[in-house]
């Protein structure tokens, strides 16, 4: 979950800007569009929801492993490789 008012202001732009995209392939797939854009638009959701996902998981990594007891630069190191790895398997 997001943590500052920012993020989670942030973060509530993005579901709603994924139910705009759902509300669209709704649409979409009531009046029988084409399954080439139907497909397109799926695509986009699901980029906009793994994007939001990668962003709540970043958000939860830095808050829970930000304290930990290692040295700044090293814990930093660490989350940044987590969120590369999640990041790169979300795509």
């Amino acid at each position: 979950m997001p943590h500052s008012p920012e993020d989670k202001k942030k973060a509530m732009a993005r579901v709603r800007r994924i139910r705009g995209q759902l509300d669209a392939l709704e649409r979409a797939l009531e009046t029988g569009a084409d399954c080439a854009p139907v497909l397109q638009q799926l695509a986009a959701v699901r980029g906009a929801v793994n994007g939001l996902m990668s962003e709540v998981l970043e958000s939860h990594l830095r808050e829970e492993f930000g304290q930990a007891g290692k040295a700044a630069g090293k814990r930093g190191d660490g989350i940044d490789a987590a969120v590369a790895l999640v990041r790169s398997y979300l795509k």
